[in-house]
């Protein structure tokens, strides 16, 4: 991630556990957030010096969790450097002391640089070592209520360091003190103790319709999947989710997985699921996007019907209801390979009918059908950080599990076939209609004689800041309207959603007035841009 695309957290780099293994691959550190008692592994180049961009790193983040970590951080400074003066000043005295007598004048300054080299090494011992247990962090814009500490709720973790760690002795150079400005994190609430769960990966979060009654809130924090979904019970579990890291217990099903369509959420999938270690065999309208994946270990289907014939589990991410029936029904097609025991999960998003009358055929021939539409856009399906929201056979629910954990970040089971569907234009419903008040915005301010960057960093510093807000508004600023979530799409997703209004009788307004705004966008040939692009229809 670049800077400002998450929030920053200060740092200092700790002494592993002994039994914990470094990641394979590019250099990291084992390193300790303040104002947390929270451990990660961190690459190299997502570390950074902590006086340098203490200011940008600050205005970056205002939460108060955030205040907290930096008041941490200036506390540890003045401890480590009253004790260097008192280091010195002992130093200094004892030097003298030894001064006084000639015959030990030379063994004086080899014991001096000892004691000096000694002294370092216990300056670097961090604050808030040895406690019993982890708490978590909050997102930059999180609750207002700090989450609770997971004290006495369950045997430590792995991934946390003992009671006995030590600072890595490193050059000043470097600095014990560093900040991370890359990828993203987040924590997990840990499964009830009575409710095992098995092969899956304990920081992935799976939420059940039961659970559903209460709202699950999430929050974002420092370095890509680690996890942290709130239940009704309140404790706390946090380890590393990076399967090369801490967590053996992720481990990528034995099934063979097949994936059809690989569009700009298709491709971030299917790359996820083989750095995981499935096996795979992709099949794509247009044969030379398959090339990459090929490359990278993938085997190459000639039609869907022979992936799902060969394969076990069987997804597919298409564009719209269309291309969703012609991929089952169409010649060569899903439902050729379908027979008893054959597994297919569309990811598509798409209207309830579409997808229950694709499951029904599918089950007509023995199969098993869920439907996995997810939220999320092109650098979130990269980074492995959908939500996916499914529904329709339970058991495939569980089967998927390690593949869902590769994609995504957490998953809602949502309990019959049409429920996820209906639940996804929802979401893409109230997600479109604000990308065009955002544009409504922007447009305005411009026509009026406002600044639209003070407009930007206005709402940045209120209730309605989000890491949406800001890179659609950057987006549209800059002029780059590289697709993320192709406008065309969006625009799909609000005219089926208006639909769904329709078939019940329900008022959908907002809904219908952003469609005609993103209807004037395709007109104006922004169908293949980013739906930020929708910005353009106000400025003709």
């Amino acid at each position: 991630g670049k800077l400002g695309r998450y929030p920053p957290w200060p740092g200092k780099i700790v002494n592993p556990p002994k039994d914990l293994k470094k990641p394979r691959g590019k250099k990291c550190f084992f390193v300790k957030f303040f104002g947390t008692e929270d451990h990660a592994w961190i690459k190299v180049e997502q570390l950074k010096p902590y006086h340098p961009h203490k200011e940008e790193m600050i205005k970056i983040n205002k939460g108060k969790r955030f205040q907290q970590a930096v008041d941490a951080v200036e506390e540890f400074l003045r401890k480590t450097k009253s004790k260097d003066q008192a280091s010195s000043h002992n130093s200094n005295e004892e030097k003298n002391r030894r001064n006084s007598s000639e015959e030990r004048g030379k063994q004086s300054a080899g014991e001096e640089k000892r004691k000096a080299s000694l002294s370092e090494g216990k300056l670097k011992k961090g604050t808030g070592e040895g406690k019993k247990r982890v708490s978590s962090v909050s997102s930059e814009r999180g609750s207002k209520s700090p989450l609770k500490r997971a004290q006495d709720q369950s045997p430590r973790k792995r991934g946390r360091p003992p009671k006995d760690e030590k600072d890595l002795t490193i050059p000043e150079s470097s600095t014990v003190k560093r900040v991370m400005t890359g990828t993203v994190a987040g924590f997990k609430w840990p499964p009830s103790v009575s409710e095992p769960v098995k092969d899956s990966d304990p920081h992935f979060h799976h939420f059940l319709l039961s659970q559903t009654e209460k709202p699950a809130v999430c929050y974002q924090a420092i370095t890509k999947k680690l996890k942290v979904c709130e239940e009704e019970t309140g404790s706390t579990s946090i380890q590393a989710a990076d399967s090369t890291a801490v967590n053996g217990s992720i481990t990528p099903t034995d099934k063979k997985i097949g994936f059809l369509g690989l569009g700009l959420m298709g491709s971030g999938i299917v790359s996820n699921l083989l750095k995981m270690g499935h096996t795979v065999t992709v099949w794509n309208r247009t044969a030379e996007k398959c090339d990459l994946f090929i490359q990278e270990g993938a085997r190459l289907g000639r039609t869907p019907a022979e992936v799902v014939s060969t394969c076990d589990i069987t997804f597919a991410c298409v564009s719209d209801p269309k291309a969703a029936k012609d991929l089952v029904l169409g010649p060569s097609g899903v439902l050729q390979g379908i027979r008893p025991g054959k597994c297919y999960v569309d990811m598509s998003t798409v209207d309830a009918d579409t997808v229950t009358e694709l499951a029904q055929v599918i089950v007509s021939r023995g199969g098993r059908f869920l439907e996995a539409p997810v939220s999320g856009n092109q650098q979130l399906s990269n980074d492995g950080m959908l939500v996916i929201l499914a529904a329709g056979d339970r058991g495939l629910y569980e089967d998927c599990s390690s593949c869902f954990q590769a994609m995504g970040k957490t998953s809602f089971f949502l309990g019959e076939v049409g429920n996820a569907a209906k639940m996804m234009l929802i979401v893409n419903m109230v997600q479109g209609s604000f990308m065009a008040t955002i544009a409504e915005g922007l447009t305005l301010a411009q026509v009026t004689g406002q600044s639209q960057q003070t407009l930007l960093d206005i709402l940045n510093q209120g209730q309605l800041a989000s890491i949406f807000l800001d890179q659609k508004c950057q987006n549209i600023l800059q002029g780059n309207f590289k697709p993320d979530f192709y406008l065309k799409y969006i625009q799909k997703d609000l005219r089926l959603a208006i639909a769904l209004g329709d078939s019940v009788n329900h008022p959908t307004p907002m809904a219908a007035a952003a469609n005609e705004v993103y209807k004037r966008a395709k007109a104006l040939d922004q169908s293949d841009n980013d739906m930020s692009a929708v910005y353009r229809a106000y400025i003709h």
